[in-house]
């Protein structure tokens, strides 16, 4: 019997799902399909937590396609080698996925697509975890934006056409191939478990977001971002919530947007910085101060702070990282690249688009970045944010003893160096 396979990758959910709404058209039992990709997990530590979230949530899906008397298909390799094992064993007529438009994604996915087109094999892809295409909220000259503000005026008013309703088909989930396939554990799979969890996110907080977004020891955040990373949760369903009550908050959704588009049309930002002026920039690139940022143990109380706080959790308060981050490019005149790369480790949720732009938007080199002349002063920052340092000594716990670390760096004569080297091109 032919079959449509619906091939799961950052959209871990049945409800919602453009691919599987897609799907639910077809004429053939629809058979879903995830494969843990080599070419990501060889990167990654044995008990990466996001592995283990992800894993988690596969799980949770394999359960629902059971009711239905269906099963969830786990691979684990090469894509392209899978996809060609698979065409030689099973009739397939069908493939549906959502996409990715990260460098290696769009790589992968044109495989996939070119090997489909050999096998006669009709392969089709849809928008999901965006409300607009990259293609689509564009300048008046058919140009992307650089700039955030022009960009979500733009958004905005495309957004008042856009319909974003959940698809009637997925009430319908009555064309499932039947399959019993075992569902893998994680050592199976190769990994191992982490302590380190996800948590549920919450949109509780919509209406004092204004007021608390900036204060880390509240603990006010939605927790949002790992489940949107990993689709989880509709875009559309969160959108739709944020688009009625809290304007700042759909904001930051756009920036996530709008710094996907910069990916798309500018996918050396990856490695180059956006403005190629300050490719001659001199950083200094001190192994051991960047360790001691690693390892919170700065001197400075907020940036240590955060810095414990993603490594022991994976999370990091919007402003805290900022800060850091600010630090580590100004302060230090450490790459960008380097904090980048620690913040991919470490980060739940972890996105290339955002985690570059943001790295960029924080050294000054990248697209509507912040000036290179400010700086943010990690000692006026804790004042005005967590002034009874409830944040610090939560993940600080020798903040005031005197093991506690001096400053790696005096703030004036920091800015000041930074200062030079950016006049210096």
């Amino acid at each position: 019997m032919k079959q449509t396979l619906v091939w799961l990758r950052r959209d871990l959910r049945l409800k919602d799902n453009k691919a599987l709404s897609a799907a639910m058209k077809s004429s053939h039992p629809i058979q879903v399909l995830f494969i843990f990709d080599d070419n990501i997990l060889d990167e990654l530590p044995k008990n990466d937590p996001r592995v283990q979230f992800i894993h988690q949530n596969l799980e949770k899906i394999h359960a629902q396609l059971r009711e239905k008397g269906s099963s969830l298909l786990i691979k684990k390799g090469e894509p392209i080698n899978i996809f060609k094992e698979l065409f030689q064993e099973n009739q397939t007529a069908e493939i549906h996925f959502n996409e990715d438009f990260e460098p290696y994604a769009l790589q992968r996915d044109m495989k996939v697509k070119e090997l489909c087109k050999q096998y006669g094999i009709s392969c089709k892809s849809h928008l999901d975890h965006l409300v607009f295409h990259p293609r689509e909220v564009l300048k008046d000259d058919g140009t992307p934006y650089t700039v955030f503000t022009p960009y979500s005026k733009k958004w905005k008013l495309a957004f008042q056409h856009k319909h974003i309703g959940p698809n009637s088909k997925d009430q319908v989930w009555d064309n499932f191939f039947k399959s019993d396939y075992r569902f893998p554990s994680l050592k199976q799979l190769g990994f191992e478990a982490s302590p380190i969890q996800v948590r549920p996110y919450t949109l509780d907080h919509l209406e004092t977001y204004v007021n608390t977004r900036d204060i880390p020891s509240l603990d006010a955040g939605s927790y949002l971002s790992p489940h949107l990373r990993f689709g989880t949760v509709s875009i559309r369903s969160i959108i739709s919530i944020a688009h009625e009550q809290n304007e700042s908050f759909l904001n930051e959704l756009i920036w996530r947007e709008f710094f996907t588009q910069i990916l798309y049309y500018f996918p050396n930002v990856v490695k180059d910085n956006f403005r190629a002026k300050y490719d001659n920039l001199k950083w200094r690139n001190n192994e051991q101060e960047f360790e001691l940022w690693k390892q919170g143990k700065t001197g400075y109380p907020l940036v240590d702070a955060g810095m414990r706080e993603l490594n022991q959790t994976g999370y990091m308060h919007n402003r805290v990282r900022m800060v850091t981050a600010s630090f580590l490019c100004k302060h230090l005149l450490i790459d960008w690249r380097w904090g980048e790369a620690y913040f991919a480790e470490k980060l739940l949720d972890y996105e290339l688009s955002s985690n570059n732009g943001n790295w960029q938007w924080a050294a000054s080199t990248g697209c509507d970045a912040q000036p290179y002349f400010r700086i943010f002063n990690p000692h006026s920052q804790l004042k005005r944010f967590d002034p009874k340092l409830a944040y610090c000594k939560k993940h600080i716990a020798d903040l005031e003893e005197l093991s506690y670390p001096t400053e790696v760096v005096d703030h004036k004569f920091a800015r000041e160096r930074c200062l030079a080297a950016f006049k210096a091109v």
